[in-house]
C-alpha cells in the first residue's frame, strides 16, 4: 500500500515538470476559421502564444533611445548591417548572398507576410526538413504565399484577391510544428523591404505542419471565409438569435446619456450607432462613446464617437472585419464584448449643439471564465500642436498596458498641414511601429515606416479599404490635410502576459508644426490590468480646421515648381464660381459648371522663364465631378488620356500624373479644359480646379 502510494506521488510530482497537453490540434483550416472568428478575442489564448515580426528594421537600431534608435535604412538597399537575423553566405562577384531572416524552434504559425518591394528568391523550411516546402520569388512569398500551391486546388489566384491577399500583405496562415527556417537569395544592394509575423506557441500545443495538400483538404473552409472577407458586413455570420435592443437619445451641450444597461453574463456582438446634429463633423468629434463593464467606474471603451468607429473625421464609408461605416452615417462595431455582470453604453456631449442618437446593440449568451475571459477596451489619445519632423525624430505612445490582454487593432487619425503637393515631402509617416511585449528588451515588433504597418506602401495617397485595414480618409494633395488609417489584428493579435508597450515614431520628411496626431488602440484585457489612458478633455476634442490660405511649396518631391490658382485665370462668367475652403491653396477653388459635352474653358498663365517642364493638374475630386480632357496651347496635352475627377463619398485634392516634358518658351501660354461628360448621369459634371503646377 505504501510503495503504491509513493508510486503514485512520484507520477503526480514528475507530472508538474511536463509540458501542458492541449486537446485541440492547430491546423491551417482552424487558422483560416480564425481570420474571421472575433469571438475568441475576449477570452486569452490557449495554448498561449507570442505574436513576434521579423523585418527588414534598420538593425542598427538595438538601444531603446540610443544614437541609431531612429535609424532608418530599412530595406532601401546598401544599409550598413544587412538587415537581416544572418549572413549565410557571403555576396560572390555577382552580388549574390544568401542571409537568414528567421531561425525559430518549437510550434507556430506564419500568420502574416508584408514587402513594399523585394527581389530575389526566398526559401520556406518547415520542422527542419531539408527540402523547402517554398522556393520561389521572395514576392511571391511576401504578396501571394499560397501562389505556388494553387494546382489542382480547384482555386486561383483571383479567389484569394481582396480576402486573403490585401493590397500589399498576405494573410495566408502556414502552420509548423516544430520549427521555422527562411532564407533569402539576393542582393542586398538592391531595395528588399519584408516583414514576416508569426505565433509562436507555448510548449506542448499540438499543431499540424502545413502541406501544400492543406488546400485541398481546407478547401470549404477557405471558401467560407473568403467569402465574409470579401464583403464583412453583408456575408457575417452572428451567434445570436435575439432581437436587437433598440437604443436612442437626445444629450445636450455638456450633458451625459445612458443609451444601455443590460446585466450578465452576456456579450455585446454588435453595436450600431448614428448621430444626427447640425455639424456632424463637430458631433462625431465632441460626443464621447463610454461603455463600462461589470460596473467599473471609468469606461473600459472611451472614444470620440466618430474616432471609435475607425475611420472619422467625418462619415468616411468603408466595409472590414470589425467595422463597417455606411455612406447615411450608420457605424457598426462587431468586435465581441463580453460582461460578467452588466453592460453600460453612455454619451457624453462635449459640444455646444445637442446630438440625437439612434442605434441597436445585438447581445448573445456568454460564458465568462473567470480564468480567461478578458473585458473589451478602445482607448483614444491625442496630441495637438506637435513638430513633425526628419531629424528630431520621436516615439509616440499608442498604449502602456500592464496585465494580462491582447491587443487587437489600431487606428490613426491626423491634422497634417505641410504645404508640399508631393508624397516626397509631404510624408508624415515613415517611423516604424516598435512593440515590446512582456519581457522584450528590444521590440518583438520593430517595423520599417508607419504605412507599412498599415500594410500599404511608398506613402500611397489612395483611398482604400480591406477586410484587415483601410485609409478611409486623405484629403490631399499627396499625404496632406486629415489623414486616417487603421488595422485589425484578427489572426495577428498581440497577447501579453503582462506588459504591452505600444509605440510609434513620428518620422516626417519634411520638418511640420502643426500637426495633431489622435490614436486608438483596441485591446481585451483581463480584469485588473492597467493602462496609461487619461479622460478625454475638451481641449482633446476642440475642432480642427487645415490652416487657411495654404500655398503649396516647391520643395522636395516639388522642388524647381511654378504654382498658377485656378481662381487667378479663369476668366468670371455664367458656368465659373469660386467655392471656400482651407482644403484648396488661396482658400479657394474654381468651379467650373459646364452645360454640354465638348464645352471648353481656358486657363491662361504667363511663364517668366523658358525651359523644359512638366504640367499637372491639382483639381477637386467629388461625388458630382465630371470628365475632362486638357490641351496645352491648343495641342493635346498627355495627362493620363480622359481624366475622371468623379469619387464616391467624399471630396478629395488630387494632383494628375505629370505630363511628358514639353519646352515652353517665357510669356503667354493657355490651358485648356474640355468637358467630356457626366460620370455618373445624375451627377452635375461639376469641375473643380485648384492650381496648374509646372515643374522644372
Amino acid at each position: 500500500m505504501k510503495r503504491t502510494s509513493l508510486w503514485v506521488l512520484m507520477i503526480l510530482w514528475s507530472g508538474l515538470f511536463l509540458p501542458p497537453v492541449f486537446a485541440e490540434t492547430i491546423t491551417t483550416g482552424s487558422l483560416v476559421r480564425e481570420m474571421v472568428d472575433l469571438r475568441r478575442l475576449g477570452d486569452f489564448p490557449d495554448p498561449a502564444y507570442k505574436t513576434v515580426q521579423f523585418s527588414s528594421y534598420d538593425h542598427r537600431s538595438g538601444l531603446p533611445g540610443g544614437p541609431n534608435w531612429f535609424a532608418n535604412s530599412d530595406g532601401f538597399g546598401g544599409e550598413p548591417i544587412p538587415a537581416f537575423e544572418k549572413v549565410l553566405k557571403a555576396p560572390g562577384d555577382d552580388k549574390i548572398g544568401e542571409y537568414l531572416i528567421c531561425d525559430v524552434e518549437g510550434a507556430g504559425a506564419i500568420v502574416r507576410v508584408w514587402t513594399a518591394a523585394i527581389r530575389g528568391k526566398i526559401r520556406l523550411y518547415l520542422d527542419g526538413e531539408e527540402e523547402p516546402v517554398f522556393d520561389d520569388a521572395a514576392d511571391v512569398f511576401l504578396r501571394k504565399t499560397y501562389g505556388p500551391f494553387l494546382k489542382n486546388s480547384g482555386l486561383d489566384e483571383d479567389f484569394f484577391a481582396d480576402a486573403f491577399a490585401q493590397r500589399n500583405a498576405c494573410y495566408f496562415p502556414i502552420p509548423f510544428a516544430k520549427g521555422c527556417r527562411i532564407v533569402w537569395t539576393g542582393n542586398v544592394e538592391e531595395i528588399h523591404f519584408y516583414q514576416i509575423q508569426m505565433r509562436l506557441y507555448e510548449e506542448g500545443a499540438q499543431v499540424k505542419t502545413f502541406q501544400p495538400s492543406d488546400l485541398v483538404a481546407y478547401k470549404q473552409d477557405i471558401v467560407d471565409v473568403q467569402k465574409i472577407l470579401k464583403n464583412p458586413d453583408a456575408n457575417w455570420i452572428y451567434a445570436s438569435d435575439e432581437a436587437p435592443i433598440e437604443m436612442a437619445g437626445f444629450v445636450a451641450s455638456g450633458e451625459s446619456k445612458e443609451l444601455l444597461f443590460q446585466k450578465g453574463p452576456k456579450a455585446v456582438e454588435r453595436l450600431t450607432l448614428k448621430i444626427h446634429a447640425a455639424d456632424l463633423d463637430a458631433a462625431l468629434k465632441q460626443t464621447i462613446l463610454e461603455i463600462h463593464f461589470d460596473e467599473h467606474p471609468w469606461g473600459q471603451v472611451q472614444s470620440p464617437l466618430g474616432d471609435f468607429f475607425g475611420a472619422a473625421p467625418g462619415i468616411n464609408p468603408f466595409d472590414s472585419v470589425p467595422f463597417t461605416v455606411k455612406p447615411g452615417g450608420e457605424m457598426t462595431c462587431r468586435f465581441v464584448m463580453p460582461f460578467k455582470q452588466s453592460v453600460r453604453i453612455m454619451l457624453i456631449n462635449k459640444g455646444e449643439r445637442p446630438v440625437m442618437i439612434s442605434g441597436s446593440a445585438l447581445l448573445s449568451n456568454y460564458e465568462w471564465r473567470d480564468e480567461s475571459s478578458m473585458h473589451f477596451r478602445a482607448r483614444w489619445r491625442v496630441d495637438h500642436d506637435l513638430v513633425a519632423s526628419n531629424d528630431r525624430v520621436q516615439d509616440l505612445p499608442f498604449l502602456l498596458a500592464n496585465g494580462k490582454g491582447v491587443y487587437v487593432g489600431t487606428s490613426s487619425m491626423l491634422l497634417n498641414p505641410n504645404e508640399i503637393p508631393s508624397s516626397y515631402g509631404s510624408w508624415w509617416g515613415e517611423g516604424d511601429e516598435k512593440i515590446f511585449v512582456d519581457d522584450d528588451v528590444r521590440p518583438s515588433t520593430f517595423g520599417t515606416g508607419s504605412e507599412d504597418y498599415y500594410n500599404y506602401a511608398w506613402s500611397s495617397e489612395e483611398i482604400f479599404v480591406h477586410p484587415y485595414f483601410g485609409q478611409p480618409r486623405n484629403d490631399g494633395p499627396a499625404n496632406r490635410g486629415f489623414v486616417t488609417n487603421n488595422r485589425w489584428h484578427i489572426v495577428d493579435p498581440l497577447p501579453f502576459q503582462y506588459r504591452l508597450s505600444f509605440y510609434m515614431e513620428l518620422f516626417s520628411h519634411e520638418e511640420t508644426p502643426g500637426v495633431s496626431y489622435a490614436r486608438l488602440s483596441y485591446l481585451y484585457g483581463k480584469p485588473g490590468m492597467m493602462d496609461d489612458h487619461l479622460p478625454i478633455t475638451g481641449e482633446d476634442v476642440r475642432l480642427l480646421a487645415l490652416p487657411e490660405n495654404w500655398q503649396p511649396a516647391s520643395k522636395m518631391g516639388a522642388a524647381n515648381s511654378i504654382f498658377f490658382g485656378a481662381e487667378d485665370l479663369a476668366a468670371p462668367g455664367a458656368d465659373v464660381e469660386l467655392v471656400y475652403d482651407n482644403l484648396w491653396q488661396g482658400g479657394a477653388l474654381m468651379m467650373w459648371r459646364p452645360q454640354e459635352e465638348g464645352q471648353t474653358l481656358d486657363l491662361p498663365f504667363e511663364l517668366m522663364e523658358e525651359g523644359e517642364y512638366t504640367i499637372r493638374l491639382a483639381a477637386a475630386r467629388t461625388p458630382a465631378s465630371g470628365k475632362i480632357t486638357v490641351l496645352l496651347d491648343g495641342q493635346p496635352l498627355d495627362l493620363g488620356g480622359v481624366i475622371d475627377l468623379a469619387t464616391p463619398h467624399r471630396t478629395l485634392l488630387r494632383a494628375t500624373p505629370p505630363s511628358p516634358k514639353s519646352k515652353l518658351e517665357k510669356g503667354e501660354h493657355t490651358i485648356t479644359l474640355r468637358f467630356e461628360g457626366k460620370s455618373r448621369e445624375e451627377s452635375s459634371g461639376e469641375i473643380g480646379v485648384d492650381f496648374i503646377w509646372l515643374q522644372r
